[in-house]
């Protein structure tokens, strides 16, 4: 397994979203996951880039970690 240094910015461009700071934050703003909650089971996700994030983490793929990181930042906290 080869581990590179993908950023979090190149994830959301993998997965077709925009990169731009204030676009990453809106998109983490609007779309949030219950604590336990798998990422690629996010009803917000097309076919695509579903199958992306359940790849990522079945093969451990170089996104594996971002993909975690993205559902890490995703989780709601409480108030």
């Amino acid at each position: 397994m080869t581990r590179n240094n993908r950023t979090i910015e190149e994830l959301f461009e993998q997965l077709g979203l925009s990169s731009q700071k204030i676009h990453m934050e809106r998109f983490i703003e609007r779309h949030q996951l219950k604590p336990g909650s798998v990422l690629s089971d996010a009803i917000y996700w097309a076919p695509d880039q579903k199958a992306f994030l359940i790849e990522a983490k079945e093969e451990d793929s170089e996104w594996s970690e971002l993909v975690d990181q993205l559902a890490n930042m995703l989780i709601r906290k409480p108030i």
